[in-house]
């Protein structure tokens, strides 16, 4: 008898532990749902007013990059440029979208030839930018964030 009392007396006291709860601190819930974040994805994309009527995360995001190719194209197309040679290139252009929706050219990607043919095709780019419409910034649980993206487009000049 005397050693089941022992027995019990010592069960109690390391049962005890299997009561502890263990606290995690806010930083450590911080760094781990930082781990697990997806900074390369966005919950909505940046986007025009037209491309509001989408509900679809994928036609937002183009109706988004075609609304820049149009503006772009169609502005290029007003332009009287005059080349020697046939012109026929993809230009990369690589855009930012700040949280407060203010579209920057960060770089562009472009033949030397269509460099020498065109040698303003950087100011007539940006001058083409300027005349798009409101941008409204991307979101990220809830939140504007800013976002880089790149955007083919191709040059077709005779």
């Amino acid at each position: 008898m005397r050693y089941s009392l022992v027995f019990i007396f010592i069960l109690l006291i390391t049962s005890c532990d299997y009561f502890n709860v263990k606290k995690i601190s806010s930083e450590a819930i911080l760094k781990e749902e930082l781990e697990t974040f997806n900074w390369n994805d966005v919950d909505e994309y940046p986007s025009f007013k037209a491309c509001d009527s989408s509900t679809v995360k994928e036609d937002r995001t183009i109706c988004f990059q075609q609304t820049i190719t149009n503006n772009i194209t169609s502005y290029l197309q007003k332009e009287q440029i005059v080349v020697t040679q046939d012109i026929n290139d993809t230009i990369m252009l690589y855009f930012q979208v700040s949280k407060k929706g203010e579209l920057l050219l960060l770089q562009s990607k472009i033949d030397s030839l269509t460099t020498q043919e065109i040698p303003n095709i950087n100011q007539l780019l940006i001058n083409s930018l300027d005349s798009l419409p409101k941008i409204f910034p991307a979101i990220k649980r809830g939140q504007h964030v800013t976002t880089e993206f790149k955007l083919p487009i191709v040059i077709h000049v005779n």
